[in-house]
C-alpha cells in the first residue's frame, strides 16, 4: 500500500508511477506500473492520457528531478499547486501563467498532500531554469502540470513529488546531472519503507 496520511492509502497494483525519465526511476519502480513519459509538457500529457485509458489508475504518482528555490538539494518536496509558468498572453491583456479562454486558474490546485513532506508549488515549462526570478513557485519542472490536470480532468487523484537536484541557478545544469541518479532512492524510502 501507498499510505499518504491516516486516511489515505492506495494498492500499489492500482497506481501509475510517472517519470519523465527513466533513470529518475532507477530499477526502484521496475516492479510497479510505471510510466516514462519523456521530457517536456506535451510528451508528458501524451503519455499519461493513453496510460490512464488503458491502464485505469487509481492514483497517479509523478515523481522526478525539479529545481527548488528556498529548498536543499536532497529535499522531496510534495507539490500540491501547479503552474504553466512558459504561458504568457500578457500582451492580450490576459494575466501573467493565465492560459487565454481555458478557465483554468492560473495556479490549478490539484495535489494530494503527503505526511512529512514540506509543500511547494511546481512551475512546470518546456525550458531548463536557470535563472529562477519568480515569486509565484517554489519549484521548477518541464511536466507536472500537465499531469496534474489530466488527472483533475479524469477525476484521479494526483501525488507528485519532486526531487529537489538543483537551485535553478547558474549552476543547475551541472547539478542536476549528479543529482538526477540520486532521486530514485529518496522515492523509495518515502513510498516503500512501510511495504
Amino acid at each position: 500500500m501507498i499510505t499518504l496520511n491516516k486516511e489515505l492509502s492506495y494498492p500499489i497494483s492500482e497506481t501509475l508511477f510517472v517519470f519523465a525519465l527513466d533513470y529518475e526511476a532507477g530499477k526502484v519502480f521496475d516492479h510497479t506500473r510505471k510510466l516514462i513519459t519523456g521530457i517536456g509538457k506535451v510528451n508528458a500529457a501524451i503519455a499519461l492520457t493513453k496510460a490512464i485509458h488503458e491502464k485505469k489508475p487509481k492514483l497517479i504518482i509523478n515523481m522526478g528531478s525539479a529545481g527548488g528555490y528556498g529548498f536543499k538539494k536532497g529535499d522531496v518536496i510534495c507539490c500540491t499547486k501547479f503552474i504553466q509558468r512558459d504561458m504568457d498572453a500578457q500582451g492580450l491583456g490576459f494575466k501573467k501563467f493565465e492560459t487565454p479562454l481555458s478557465g483554468i486558474p492560473i495556479i490549478l490546485e490539484n495535489g494530494l498532500k503527503m505526511d512529512n513532506l514540506k509543500e511547494g508549488i511546481c512551475g512546470s515549462g518546456d525550458s531548463f531554469e536557470m535563472n529562477h526570478i519568480n515569486t509565484e513557485y517554489n519549484v521548477i519542472d518541464m511536466e507536472a502540470y500537465p499531469l496534474a490536470l489530466i488527472a483533475m480532468q479524469e477525476n484521479i487523484p494526483f501525488l507528485c513529488l519532486k526531487y529537489i537536484s538543483d537551485d535553478a541557478g547558474s549552476d543547475a545544469a551541472d547539478d542536476w546531472s549528479v543529482q538526477v541518479h540520486l532521486a530514485s532512492e529518496a522515492f523509495k524510502q518515502i513510498l516503500f519503507t512501510n511495504v
